[in-house]
């Protein structure tokens, strides 16, 4: 049968004092960058650092003493895999978590201070879910879905609860798609509610599998390629959730990894919010104008900030770069007296702010008697990126990037 609103209902009274109402934040910033009044619905704060723990807590909440006292499994690439364990860990049942090989460390190592027994098997989700079934099965622990359970959307249903009181003149809500689980959610009660409000969907364009799941009318299968969003990187949705979205969201759309990385950084440096991927999507999506909306109050639900510290400067980097504020590029230089100081004047005159330098004397393409200068840059944008590599072209700089 399926969710109703009465059974999300159900799910907030359940989950009350366990997870937190997250706060929605209004942003001057990102309302004037996309032309709406953009509203951030802040589930990076919530308990776990992710929405994933309110669908875990309702599944958990909902099982009899019997299968409490056999545990459960589930299977996970981080974020449902804490949202699980922390449930587990409020009512001392045992535990298993099957989480891909590739998983962040960060998301393994807080899984098991909650209390897991963590299993890493196979490179994707998919392989980690195929395995935990197999698991489910032999040992008759309660497998908690991610995504494509009744329980597990209507926990993930509560956020819609929240935001038509926080925000009951919304007129569009923008939420990451994985699995599924969380729009599903979310569509029925809004739109339960208010079927005038506008649900939008978006996916990684490297696993974009229920945008051509409702293209063919049928939860299909896609490959994926490597993505910083790794949390919506599922190749076949849930059919409970097929079957929601097709019925209740408008539209879904797929960002790039430019576009999620840029936005990370603009979260991080202009709301000093920490974002993981999946959940600047949703973001991304508004900033770079991939949604047909103008002049409405939109909430973008962030989904998520479990980032491992060791990425958070690999992202930093990799958004500065596709800013164009921040730049690597070598040269040939003839290694006599004054030609150093005079190319880096040059570049000091154009505004660069030299960040590292190197000269090597000895190498690949490098004769007797030149030098190969190597500069990181702190540049302001692209428009000065091109402006510094042009004036040095005119000086008959050769300039490989």
């Amino acid at each position: 049968m399926p969710i109703t609103l009465t059974d999300v209902e159900k799910a907030r009274e359940k989950m009350k004092g366990i997870v937190h109402i997250t706060p929605l934040d209004y942003s001057s910033t990102f309302s004037e960058l996309s032309n709406n009044d953009v509203f951030l619905k802040l589930e990076n704060l919530q308990k776990t650092g992710s929405f994933k723990v309110r669908g875990s807590c309702n599944k958990l909440f909902s099982l009899t003493d019997e299968e409490l006292k056999k545990g459960v499994i589930a299977a996970s690439a981080g974020n449902h895999a804490q949202g699980v364990a922390y449930s587990s860990k409020m009512l001392k049942i045992p535990c298993t978590i099957v989480m891909p090989k590739g998983a962040p460390l960060s998301k393994i190592e807080a899984t098991k201070r909650y209390g897991a027994e963590v299993i890493l098997k196979g490179s994707s989700f998919d392989e980690a879910l195929h395995f935990a079934i197999e698991m489910q099965r032999k040992t008759g622990a309660t497998f908690v879905h991610p995504f494509d359970d009744e329980a597990v959307i209507a926990g993930q249903g509560t956020i819609g609860l929240e935001l038509m009181e926080q925000l009951p003149s919304v007129d569009a809500i923008v939420c990451p798609v994985g699995g599924g689980g969380l729009i599903a959610g979310i569509a029925m009660v809004v739109k339960t509610i208010n079927p005038a409000i506008k649900v939008y969907g978006v996916q990684a364009l490297s696993c974009p599998s229920m945008k051509h799941s409702l293209k063919a009318m049928t939860p299909i299968e896609v490959e994926a390629q490597p993505t910083m969003a790794d949390g919506i990187a599922v190749r076949k949705p849930g059919i409970q959730n097929f079957e929601i979205i097709r019925n209740y969201v408008d539209d879904i759309f797929c960002v790039d990894e430019m576009e999620i990385s840029r936005t990370m950084l603009m979260v991080l440096e202009r709301n000093k919010l920490l974002v993981e991927g999946s959940g600047a999507s949703s973001l991304a999506a508004l900033l770079y104008k991939k949604i047909p909306i103008q002049g409405k109050k939109v909430v973008s639900i962030l989904s998520g900030g479990n980032v491992d510290v060791n990425f958070i400067s690999r992202i930093i980097e990799h958004g500065m770069v596709e800013a164009g504020r921040f730049v690597h590029l070598s040269t040939i230089l003839i290694d006599k007296p004054g030609h150093l100081q005079e190319f880096l004047q040059l570049i000091t005159e154009l505004e660069g702010n030299i960040l590292s330098i190197s000269l090597e004397h000895v190498g690949e393409n490098i004769l007797p008697g030149y030098a190969k200068l190597i500069l990181s840059l702190e540049t302001k944008d692209k428009n000065h990126v091109e402006k510094i590599l042009t004036n040095l072209r005119e000086r008959r700089y050769v300039i490989d990037l």
